[in-house]
């Protein structure tokens, strides 16, 4: 990518996370129709509901995810209640099984952009718990600031190099894509308003975001 602030060109790269996200659940609904059309047996047609059903959850969890973390959440005015931002992480990670959820953020509205960067560090601390594990995320409103912490535990724990200097503002231009798009734009909207983000060393047993939002870069 020559030019990583074009906006296009951005746009594209987020698009193109969304659909390799998105891949597997509409194709395992794709599979489950083309199964129930030739299948006769009631046993194996309940199967091939089930696989529809959850299938269809899938998709519409990491749908409802994305549009927060990637879109400008339409239709929440100037601030995002936060369990909006709780069901998103939960239906993309803890309906699994595979993650578990701690949840300490206060029930007051959060600006979108704190939700954002939210919502985003806590998709790659949850993508780097390869075998699952345990992923708090806390939030707090002091003011003159938003600051948010994700933590991510578990028994094995992995984090792209480049997703690593994606978010501490060391990237390459040669090396945004699809993969480090998420993180890049974190780091530039979290700076744009005079944030800050910091992470734990690489080889610690867990993993640490912190991020500080200045109150009047929210919005």
């Amino acid at each position: 990518m020559t030019n990583p602030t074009d906006s296009i060109e951005f746009a594209s790269l987020l698009c193109s996370r969304l659909c390799h996200d998105l891949l597997s659940p509409v194709g395992a609904l794709n599979n489950g129709l083309e199964l129930m059309a030739d299948e006769t047996d009631p046993d194996m047609r309940q199967r091939c509901l089930d696989l529809l059903g959850d299938s269809a959850r899938t998709s519409a969890n990491k749908l409802k995810f994305f549009r927060l973390a990637f879109g400008s959440a339409g239709g929440f005015g100037e601030g995002v209640p936060p369990h909006e931002a709780r069901v998103a992480i939960e239906g993309m990670y803890a309906a699994t099984g595979r993650v578990k959820i701690g949840w300490l953020v206060e029930e007051q509205m959060l600006g979108k952009l704190a939700v954002k960067v939210l919502l985003n560090l806590a998709l790659i601390a949850g993508d780097a718990l390869v075998r699952g594990g345990q992923l708090d995320i806390g939030a707090e409103d002091r003011g003159e600031m938003t600051e948010i912490v994700v933590r991510a535990e578990g028994v094995k724990l992995v984090l792209d190099p480049d997703l690593r200097a994606a978010l501490a503002g060391t990237l390459p231009i040669e090396g945004l894509g699809s993969r480090t798009a998420a993180a890049w734009m974190v780091r530039q909207l979290v700076n744009s308003v005079g944030g800050d983000i910091a992470l734990s060393p690489p080889g610690e047993p867990v993993l640490l975001f912190g991020a500080v939002i200045p109150s009047r870069g929210q919005a």
